[in-house]
Formats: structure tokens, C-alpha cells, sequence
């Protein structure tokens, strides 16, 4: 039986613990299934695939129509996750995360909750969304934004100019008033 535990820091972010079954010949497991998460009536439309070298950091993203599932297929990356729903429970909450193959698991992101990775290794994250990309719904934050305070570990990553970029919290807030 599959494991399925929801992270106490940031409501309703689940951890899927997956299980391998190995032989002489490899290994299997199943890396999602639409049951794990009955709550949820949603169909997967996209499947994305991001290879990073280590030492890379990307992010903080987040989305307001899309729900994020991911699953490391090779190496080891440090999740880091931010809680910008208003109306939650946990909001302003942050959380890491180890996925990898030392840690294999499965994670569900909803919307609204920034996320992002440090590649601590060369790493490879397959992730299936709900919805289909939409530039207009593409949001980030700052990664070391004080007021989130992701317990990331790390002082100096390797960034994109657009994560480079990404505006802190309060100035997205700011922007948010009338």
C-alpha cells in the first residue's frame, strides 16, 4: 500500500511515498496514480521534464490554475515550498523537502503554493500538471525572500536571469492593493 502523508507545515501539500519493487533485472515502481488523490477530480494534460546540473536553484514559482504533481527520476533535489494562499491555514508557512533516489516519493502541489528546487546533485524532475501552460498564470518570488524564509541551505545557487529577478513578497503584495 502506497503512503500518502499531507506536510504539516503547508496544508494540503502531500508526500507521496513510493514504493520499488527490484530483481535481478532492475527495478519497477509506480510513480502516479489518479487514486491517490480522490479529493482531487482533475485530469493530467501535461507532462514536463527539467534536467539541472547541481548546484541549480529553480525558482520560487507558483501558480493560481494549476496543481503541480512531481517525481525525481534521477538524482537528488531539496524542494522548497511557500504557502502564498491568503485564505490558508498555513499561509506564509515554507517547508523543504528531499526528493531523489535516496528519497523516493512523489509530491502533490497545489495552487498557490510557491515551489522551486536545489539540484543537489545533476538531477532530472518529471512533473504532470492539470492545466496546460499559461504565461499569464506564471508567477515567482523570491527564493531567499526573508518573510518566507525557506530553510533552503544554501547561500550562493546557480540561477536563471528570471529567478534572478523574482520580486519579494511584499512587493507582490503591494501590487496586489488598490
Amino acid at each position: 500500500m502506497t503512503e500518502i502523508v499531507e506536510l504539516d507545515r503547508i496544508q494540503g501539500v502531500k508526500l507521496v511515498v513510493l514504493r520499488s519493487f527490484s530483481d535481478e533485472r532492475g527495478r519497477f515502481l509506480e510513480t502516479f496514480r489518479k487514486d491517490w488523490f480522490p479529493e482531487r477530480s482533475w485530469t493530467i494534460v501535461q507532462t514536463n521534464r527539467s534536467d539541472s546540473q547541481a548546484g541549480v536553484l529553480r525558482g520560487l514559482h507558483y501558480h493560481f490554475q494549476q496543481v503541480d504533481y512531481w517525481y525525481v527520476a534521477r538524482g537528488q533535489i531539496r524542494v522548497g515550498l511557500a504557502d502564498l494562499r491568503q485564505g490558508s491555514a498555513t499561509y506564509g508557512a515554507s517547508a523543504v523537502v528531499e526528493m531523489g533516489e535516496q528519497h523516493e516519493c512523489g509530491l502533490l502541489i497545489p495552487s498557490g503554493v510557491a515551489h522551486g528546487f536545489y539540484a543537489l546533485t545533476a538531477a532530472t524532475l518529471t512533473y504532470l500538471v492539470d492545466n496546460y501552460y499559461d504565461g499569464q498564470d506564471e508567477h515567482g518570488v523570491a527564493w531567499n525572500d526573508p518573510t518566507l524564509a525557506v530553510p533552503w541551505g544554501v547561500t550562493d545557487p546557480i540561477l536563471s536571469a528570471r529567478d534572478r529577478a523574482n520580486p519579494r513578497l511584499t512587493e507582490i503584495l503591494s501590487e496586489r492593493r488598490p
